[in-house]
C-alpha cells in the first residue's frame, strides 16, 4: 500500500459553452495583447490523497468517487484523473 496524491479535472466538454474561459479570454488574455494564446480552458481541480495498492488503482478510485457522488455531470463535463508527481 502506498499514498497517491491524484489529481481530479473537471471542465466542460469541447463544442460547449464555457462562460468563463470565453471571459477571460477576451477581455484579459486578448486584451492585453496575449495574441499567441488561441484558447482558454477552465475546470475545478480536486486534489485527494489516496491510499492504495498502485497509482492506477488510485486513479481509479478516484474516478469512481467522482461517478458515483456525482461530483461532475457527463453530459457536459469531462473528467480528467491523474497521478500529481
Amino acid at each position: 500500500m502506498g499514498l497517491y496524491r491524484v489529481v481530479a479535472v473537471v471542465s466542460y466538454r469541447r463544442g460547449l459553452k464555457d462562460p468563463e474561459a470565453e471571459t477571460i479570454y477576451r477581455d484579459l488574455i486578448l486584451r492585453h495583447g496575449y495574441s499567441a494564446v488561441k484558447e482558454v480552458r477552465v475546470g475545478k481541480q480536486f486534489t485527494l490523497l489516496v491510499e492504495a495498492e498502485s497509482p492506477e488503482r488510485a486513479v481509479n478510485y478516484v474516478k469512481e468517487i467522482c461517478d458515483k457522488l456525482m461530483i461532475y455531470n457527463p453530459v457536459i463535463h469531462e473528467l480528467y484523473v491523474t497521478i500529481h508527481a
